[in-house]
């Protein structure tokens, strides 16, 4: 059998009615390697623009559903009728009763004829402004070819297909629908840009031929949608940032600092961390002659006229705090800023949405080390936290020849750099190094893409200092992780640490059973030798929104007056934390309800919580307190503050305490 001939009977005509309609000669010839025209007979020219068509569609995400276009249906002729009653018009017959040739008039051959014919020997699918994925689709057609279907019967052709009855109809529906300008969703100045999707932008560049290669290129693109590279970052940035030792602390700080007020035009020479900040006087002295906004009035009255539905008071409130805010504003005009995003979101009913659009922003590895550069240079927390867990775990594991770590919120697990370096250095060589790292799933193909990227870097880390070592990627909500996920094994010593994310599961007020308390009796039943915590110590967890959102602004005015007056106003890494991590915790608290919205409690309270759940609490050690305590003093704001209360280690700032640092072991029965 030839090949031509094998083509001809691969093709089923009986998807296509009105071949049977017309008796078209059912033997096109098709060349199987390039679709290129043999035969101009008027059958086989329409068998062409039939395939050139299919191949288009098949390229499309929604294939199935634009197959079924080009066929009458039952229920898609239910749809239209009524709109047809409602504009006056008689419903057409069924398209399958259209014939394929009707007798054109002389002024629709001339008419089609002029159309038709062009120099390029190209004719468009149709001219459809409404369909613009069609509107640049184009069938390739030679002039002999052109001539062939009696000078324009290739438009009669398509103007009967069932496609223009599908089209007709949703132009008239198209009546009765709000235009797009009142679809528009505005939130403030607060960048809520959805991802675009991949697989369509590049699904249209791709070639329209549909061959083998095409086909397997368009299932590569499918799989690999949502997957992303990491940009390539030199390791002395790494070395810099993650290995910061005691000793090197200071240059490290130093070289920071001096980078933000370098890039922001100012002299870091004047800039001492233990005062406020030259310029700062300066600065509420312009401050006075401007006008004076009481934000946190202006924001706490908007609330209340959220809370009680009075919308127009609302938003005459919300633009009176949009004319004076702003994200690179002081301290209060930033967090109004973000405040006022909050608000509008709750207001327009779409928190949910723009906060799972803000979730699904990609966060690089790059943008991660920049946050922790900021934290590093101008706040202890993130370094006095990561130093106490590491300590108390190397204390903890001093004779372990194994060691097993679950990470309940790794991210991109930049405690771990700094704790290998240590631990390469125990007498007697280091242990064997076993890291499970947990975090929520990533969105997309690929939930656990960022994971298994933290993984190779510390895997990298772990080989450079001769630890041996093991990772294991597990992706899922903290409460849902199965133990057979975590691959125990008999011997090994078993350290559990979780910091700043213990909050994330729901709590009581939302679900019978707790999930906080589940994650708790879950690491209990583990018999861990150790479970590190740190808990955000928040009161805007309440059920009632002004509760919430007067707690919540007490806290976050305290988070921004820190950043205020440590990091220059025009620094970038200031900026990326203010928007991406602080500004979608408030889009959180303020717009979003149900398991969606995090509820983070006081430390009393999450002491309350680990004592009922089976645990003891241990004793920090002495010199790690004083350690600290010497760092505040010596190389950050003097408004910084270390207490105790306890066994708990408290940071503050200007007597507000921001995070409780503890740790746990099962309590013996």
């Amino acid at each position: 059998m030839s090949k031509d001939s094998t083509a001809a009977e691969d093709f089923n005509y009986s998807d296509f009615p009105f071949y049977e309609q017309n008796n078209f000669d059912e033997s096109p010839v098709f060349s199987s390697q390039s679709h290129e025209r043999i035969s101009h007979e008027p059958s086989d020219l329409f068998a062409n623009m039939v395939l050139e068509y299919i191949s288009q569609v098949l390229l499309e995400e929604d294939a199935d559903d634009k197959s079924d276009m080009l066929q009458s249906h039952p229920n898609l002729e239910a749809t239209e009728k009524p709109f047809y009653e409602l504009i006056g018009e008689k419903y057409p017959s069924s398209p399958d009763q259209f014939p394929l040739y009707s007798s054109p008039s002389p002024e629709s051959l001339d008419s089609n004829r002029s159309h038709s014919s062009n120099s390029s020997g190209i004719q468009s699918f149709h001219d459809n402004s409404e369909f613009p994925e069609y509107q640049n689709y184009q069938i390739p057609l030679s002039q002999s070819s052109l001539s062939s279907v009696n000078g324009g019967g290739n438009d009669l052709l398509f103007k009967t297909l069932p496609t223009i009855q599908f089209e007709k109809g949703i132009e008239e529906a198209k009546k009765f629908l709000p235009s797009v300008d009142k679809l528009t969703l505005n939130v403030g100045q607060l960048d809520l840009t959805l991802l675009q999707n991949p697989i369509k932008q590049e699904r249209r560049q791709k070639n329209r031929h549909f061959d083998d290669s095409g086909f397997e290129e368009t299932r590569r693109i499918k799989q690999l949608a949502l997957s992303y590279e990491e940009p390539v970052i030199p390791s002395e940035m790494f070395d810099d940032v993650l290995l910061c030792s005691c000793e090197r602390f200071p240059q490290v700080v130093s070289a920071i600092r001096e980078k933000m007020y370098r890039e922001a035009g100012k002299d870091f020479k004047n800039s001492n961390p233990n005062e406020s900040g030259v310029g700062r006087k300066s600065r509420r002295k312009k401050q006075l002659k401007e006008e004076v906004v009481d934000f946190n009035t202006l924001l706490l009255h908007c609330a209340q006229s959220v809370a009680n539905g009075d919308n127009p008071r609302a938003y005459e409130l919300l633009k009176q705090i949009r004319q004076h805010s702003s994200p690179h504003g002081d301290a209060s005009q930033r967090l109004a800023h973000y405040f006022a995003n909050g608000l509008e979101a709750r207001l327009a009913g779409t928190g949910s949405e723009v906060f799972h659009s803000l979730v699904s922003k990609r966060r690089t590895v790059s943008d991660g080390l920049k946050a922790y550069q900021l934290y590093l240079a101008c706040c202890p927390f993130k370094k006095i936290t990561y130093y106490f867990a590491n300590q108390i775990i190397l204390g903890t594991i001093q004779n372990a020849t194994t060691v097993h770590i679950l990470d309940f919120g790794i991210y991109f697990g930049f405690q771990w750099p700094a704790f290998i370096h240590e631990l390469s250095q125990r007498p007697g060589g280091p242990p064997k190094l076993r890291i499970t790292g947990i975090d929520i799933p990533e969105p997309g193909f690929h939930p656990t893409d960022r994971i298994e990227l933290t993984g190779h870097r510390l895997a990298e880390f772990a080989e450079r200092f001769g630890v041996p070592f093991e990772y294991n990627a597990v992706a899922a909500k903290f409460d849902e992780v199965k133990i057979e996920d975590l691959r125990i094994e008999e011997g090994e010593m078993l350290v559990v640490n979780c910091l700043f994310r213990l909050h994330n599961p729901a709590d009581e007020t939302e679900t019978e059973n707790c999930p906080r308390d589940k994650v708790l009796n879950n690491v209990r039943k583990l018999k861990p030798a150790l479970f590190v915590n740190v808990v955000v110590n928040g009161t805007y967890g309440a059920p009632f929104f002004m509760s919430r959102f007067r707690e919540a602004l007490y806290y976050f005015s305290a988070i921004f007056d820190v950043l205020d007056s440590t990091a220059p106003r025009e620094n970038e890494q200031r900026m990326l934390v203010e928007r991406d991590v602080f500004g979608k915790h408030l889009i959180n608290v303020i717009s979003c309800e149900g398991l969606e919205r995090e509820r983070p409690e006081t430390y009393k309270q999450w002491k309350v919580r680990f004592l009922r759940a089976g645990f003891e609490q241990l004793a920090i050690r002495k010199e790690l307190i004083k350690q600290g305590k010497d760092w505040l003093r010596t190389f950050y704001h003097k408004d910084f503050h270390m207490d105790e209360d306890g066994k708990w280690v408290l940071e503050g700032w200007k007597g507000r305490i921001l995070y409780g640092l503890s740790a746990w072991k099962p309590r013996c029965v």
